[in-house]
């Protein structure tokens, strides 16, 4: 019984997939499985009063949808569009997607409608990069924003009432040709260019698959020699999406959102010992307005004078030591200099023109 335990135990441990091992479908994706992007034109109506207002674009695009349902505007009149505006249509047509099934659609208010909340979109293709038409939209529009308009001009805007979505809004009619079923190889490309990470998984299909199955062409491509026949690579397809992949350790960066102070460090970065201090100059301004009144029979002017008091202060942090080995000792270190976000940037430039900060810095 004891070597029956052990021998299961064994097993299982050869079975198991590494720690830090991630499914290579969670990797990347084969080239011949992509969407596709859509774009229309249409018109939304049923608004109550928040629509283009007689906007030229709007006017002919309605005079041609009461064309189409026989209804034919004399010429020169304006039917002044306060319920209809003009709406760019965007969806994404999945990989594989075909004649039948329905896709979720952005609505996007064109001119000067201020919402859209209410609307009806009237039924309008949806053309790919070529120039086909691919699918067609028609639909209630959700819009999660909202817009309120007062008589003396004010004007309260929660969220973002010119656009909204239409849940299966628009039906596939014409489905994309894939030729991945005939091509002699497949690709699969990774999210994020890695030259290690092409190998590991070069070497991971060869030992599921067979010898000489894959090979990497390069940081992102990885090269598969598949059977002819839709059905066999489906099934090969799947199997190597669900492979597990020791994933190697990120690059060393910092990401720096110089507009809202966010700062990311990743896992990887190191920094060598390095001596840090950082002043904070203050410049601080003070008005005193005083009133001067004339004497009684001067016939002078009430006038303002104004006393303006200017007053700096530098406030100098001591200099502290910051090295670390992991991404908590970092964060340590810089807390201890009490530098703010902005602060935060010059220190790190500073430290990597130094050669003390071992990662890329990124300011976005």
């Amino acid at each position: 019984m004891p070597r029956f335990f052990l021998a299961l135990i064994l097993l299982l441990a050869l079975v198991a997939a590494p720690a830090n091992a991630e499914r290579l479908r969670d990797l990347g994706s084969f080239d011949s499985v992509r969407p596709n992007q859509l774009v229309g034109y249409g018109i939304v109506v049923g608004l109550n009063g928040t629509g283009d207002d007689a906007l030229d674009y709007a006017t002919l695009a309605m005079r041609g949808v009461a064309g189409r349902m026989g209804l034919t505007l004399p010429p020169g009149i304006n039917p002044a569009l306060k319920n209809s505006a003009a709406v760019m249509l965007t969806a994404e047509l999945p990989a594989f997607g075909r004649p039948g099934q329905r896709i979720d659609i952005t609505v996007s208010a064109l001119g000067r409608a201020r919402s859209l909340r209410g609307g009806t979109l009237i039924m309008s293709p949806l053309a790919g990069a070529d120039g086909q038409i691919y699918a067609m939209a028609q639909g209630n529009v959700a819009v999660g924003g909202l817009g309120v308009d007062a008589a003396d001009g004010s004007r309260l805007s929660v969220n973002v009432p010119t656009a909204g979505r239409i849940a299966g809004g628009a039906t596939i009619e014409r489905a994309v040709a894939n030729d991945f079923a005939s091509r002699p190889v497949l690709i699969f490309n990774l999210t994020e260019p890695d030259m290690t990470m092409a190998v590991l998984v070069a070497q991971a299909i060869n030992a599921a698959v067979g010898p000489g199955t894959a090979r990497a062409l390069d940081a992102v491509a990885v090269e598969i020699a598949a059977p002819v026949g839709a059905t066999d690579r489906v099934a090969l397809m799947s199997r190597i999406e669900q492979l597990d992949i020791a994933v190697t350790e990120p690059p060393a960066r910092v990401i720096v959102n110089a507009r809202t102070g966010t700062v990311v460090i990743s896992g990887a970065v190191r920094i060598r010992a390095a001596a840090v201090s950082h002043g904070t100059l203050t410049v601080e301004v003070e008005e005193n307005p005083t009133i001067v009144q004339p004497n009684a029979l001067s016939l002078g002017e009430t006038a303002e004078q104004r006393d303006s008091t200017i007053r700096t202060e530098e406030r100098g942090n001591p200099m502290a030591v910051v090295e670390g080995a992991s991404l908590s000792a970092i964060v340590d270190a810089i807390n201890r200099l009490g530098a703010s976000p902005g602060d935060l940037v010059a220190i790190l430039e500073a430290l990597r023109q130094a050669g003390a900060l071992r990662a890329e810095l990124v300011i976005i």
